[in-house]
């Protein structure tokens, strides 16, 4: 391998892919090198990393150490179970990311059938439009009257005017404080936070109040489009480093590629990181669609940490046949959480009992891993793990930070949001 690539991406996870294409667009195009090793315990022949979608005969070999999984459960093949699953905010920054690497001329997107929140013991919907709001059953009349000002201020709020801030500050005004002006009881603060603005757990109500108001304001595979060179099932995968320390290629059956850079999630640098928790999951087979959800067939439900007694939230994912990732008939659910013991079965039982009968269910803990090196010394530039949240959000602010320190500069997201409608089959 004769030929210096600018950048070397090892693995193909949502992460890579996503960096692979900006990259690309940004005038790498045909020189972004991307490198598949062996990863962790099974062999990467596929795409996806630990991002990476199973058949019902590989997640039975993972899960359950053999590959014959019960007939009753339909056909292999029909299944598409994603190890990491994910929904897309319509107005979110993922899809942003798709419109500017033109990819979205190749996608089709199906709209989620509803978003929901635990509440009091219940699950209840989260409003999407005024008249639901009015008859959601989260607030009383006069709660509902005092967020409806609330929303109001949020909806009319523009940084660049001062005339919309009513005299707060929100760069110093905390969450807390500006929600304290409009009187909100804290059931309707977990909602907001929660379920609107997506915080992870309550850090946000002592923060500057911007971010949230941002949030609220706001409710694939990239590299090959654009001339990206992949190759499959590369073992043994060993970054090389200067005398300086820099890396300066990937070393993979005897044969080197030679580059500026490398990226990589944390499994191929483990001295270049740091564990900074765990996430719990739950993965379920089903014949139904989660009670209480009015047989939607995709859902996300979010449990605010508070009213679990919990230190962070807990998510609830739903998808089916509807989506083809499961026979007729099934569905496949799943329930996560930043671990906070080592027992899963207990720790997510919140979640599960919301799901109502099974067929299958697998446990899994995954460790969290964060950067810890100096990129402008060693050029390596590692991901931050997958959390446990149901939506892109944070994934892509890691991938958009990664794009800034690679290339110096701020990724222009300003782009025409109708170039990515949502189609329904």
């Amino acid at each position: 391998m004769d030929e210096e690539y600018d950048v070397i991406v090892l693995g193909t996870g949502l992460k890579e892919c996503i960096l692979s294409g900006l990259l690309s667009v940004d005038g790498l195009k045909g020189n972004v090198f991307v490198l598949v090793s062996l990863v962790v315990f099974y062999r990467n022949d596929y795409y996806g990393g630990e991002s990476t979608s199973l058949n019902l005969i590989q997640l039975w070999k993972k899960f359950r150490g053999n590959d014959k999984p019960p007939a009753h459960l339909g056909s292999s093949r029909d299944y598409n179970v994603d190890m990491i699953p994910k929904f897309m905010m319509a107005n979110g920054t993922l899809v942003r990311v798709l419109i500017h690497t033109d990819v979205t001329k190749y996608l089709y997107f199906k709209a989620v059938d509803g978003s929901y929140v635990f509440n009091k013991g219940k699950v209840h919907k989260v409003p999407a439009t005024d008249m639901e709001a009015l008859k959601s059953p989260l607030m009383g009349i006069f709660e509902k009257r005092r967020a409806r000002k609330f929303f109001i201020y949020v909806q009319d709020y523009d940084e660049k005017d001062p005339k919309t801030h009513e005299g707060m500050d929100l760069t110093r005004v905390t969450t807390r404080e500006l929600i304290a002006k409009y009187g909100l009881d804290d059931n309707t603060v977990d909602f907001i936070g929660h379920a609107l603005a997506l915080h992870r757990d309550d850090r946000y109500l002592d923060e500057p109040a911007l971010d949230t108001v941002k949030r609220m304001k706001a409710f694939a595979r990239l590299s090959a489009v654009y001339g990206g060179t992949y190759m499959l099932n590369k073992p043994e995968c060993k970054v090389e480093f200067d005398d300086e320390g820099k890396a300066c290629g990937v070393t993979s059956e005897g044969e080197t590629a030679r580059c500026k850079k490398v990226v990589c999630d944390p499994s191929y640098l483990t001295n270049k990181v740091r564990k900074i928790g765990r996430v719990a999951r739950a993965i379920a087979i089903m014949s139904h669609p989660i009670p209480n959800t009015n047989d939607s067939h995709s859902v996300q439900i979010i449990l605010p940490q508070k009213q679990l007694g919990r230190r962070s939230d807990m998510y609830v994912f739903c998808c089916s046949y509807s989506h083809n990732v499961a026979p007729k008939g099934k569905f496949i659910a799943f329930v996560s959480t930043e671990a906070e013991t080592d027992h899963p079965e207990t720790e997510l039982k919140p979640g599960i009992d919301l799901l109502g009968p099974v067929d299958e269910i697998f446990f899994d803990i995954y460790d969290r891993y964060e950067p810890v090196n100096e990129p402008s010394l060693d050029n390596c530039f590692i991901s931050t793990s997958y959390d446990a949240t149901t939506h892109f959000e944070s994934t892509v602010t890691d991938v958009l930070n990664m794009y800034t320190m690679i290339t110096g500069k701020v990724l222009d997201l300003s782009v025409d949001l109708s170039a990515a409608s949502a189609a329904e089959e």
